[in-house]
């Protein structure tokens, strides 16, 4: 039943023509068309989308989306989740529909993070077209990864574990700020949680993975050339080996672009590890 992938993320925002442009532009996601009329798809590969902005006056998440084998691992899932004392809300076929998947779940995290849980997207065999990007690393492993503000570390990372079946790969503990990194995949981590950083909101960033070092140089000068903020410059991770730029989105939050992250042999090898800087070299600020 154990979680496989990041499979999407759904975000609310106010600036929908700043997100298109964005998205499309400087990311270089493929617009795609979804069942709501007012939301924004993007695909990064054949499923029917990975990123979506629905039109909403607060911005925010919401919702994560995580994917399952099949409906046999949704009630599975869902079963953990009501033994554990969670409300969970099992989507209609309706409902479901509206999401491109054969059947789907939603909850709240013990952090108040939207979450939901899919099996079986909806696939149109439309050719993804992204002319800015030679490609993006998704696959078996899914979206990328995304980071979240939490209120504490360790209840996040026991329900992550015990709960949904996530593996610990490391941490990090820097002055007041903590960090842990979880993963489902060979990717090194789809999870992480930030306690403690001077960030507003639950979403901290989210990342996408392309398919060579130079769709990153080129995607950095696309933000430069469209003067998006890039707040840290090009560099290597020290846990996932990532090497990546950050940006800010138009609600705020960071996007990380990167190349060569780390795989591992098994989803379930454990990294436990304690890192004491983020970066072998780079990611240096470069605006507030």
């Amino acid at each position: 039943m154990s979680i496989q992938s990041l499979g999407y993320l759904r975000v609310r925002s106010s600036k929908l023509d700043e997100w298109e442009t964005f998205a499309r532009d400087v990311l270089g996601f493929m617009p795609a068309y979804g069942p709501d009329a007012d939301a924004q798809y993007y695909r990064l590969d054949k499923y029917p989308y990975r990123f979506v902005v629905v039109p909403g006056d607060d911005a925010g998440l919401e919702a994560v989306g995580y994917e399952v084998g099949d409906d046999r691992d949704l009630a599975a899932v869902a079963a953990r989740l009501e033994a554990a004392g969670v409300a969970v809300k099992l989507g209609d076929a309706e409902a479901a529909k509206e999401r491109l998947v054969s059947g789907y779940l939603a909850f709240e995290d013990p952090a108040g993070v939207p979450v939901e849980i899919f099996y079986g997207p909806i696939l149109d065999h439309v050719p993804v077209v992204t002319p800015k990007v030679s490609g993006f690393v998704t696959g078996d492993m899914g979206m990328g990864h995304v980071v979240v503000n939490v209120p504490e570390i360790d209840p996040a990372v026991d329900f992550y574990r015990d709960v949904l079946g996530f593996h610990s790969r490391n941490t990090w503990n820097f002055n007041a700020m903590s960090m842990a990194f979880l993963g489902c995949n060979p990717r090194h981590h789809t999870l992480a949680f930030g306690a403690g950083l001077p960030i507003p909101g639950q979403l901290i960033h989210f990342m996408v993975e392309a398919a060579t070092i130079d769709d990153v140089g080129y995607a950095q000068d696309r933000c430069l050339d469209a003067g998006v903020t890039v707040s840290s410059s090009i560099g290597k991770h020290t846990n996932d080996h990532m090497i990546s730029f950050y940006c800010v989105s138009p609600d705020g939050y960071m996007v990380e672009f990167g190349w060569g992250g780390l795989q591992l042999g098994e989803p379930e090898q454990l990294t436990t590890y304690q890192i004491t800087k983020p970066s072998f070299w780079g990611h240096r600020p470069l605006k507030p």
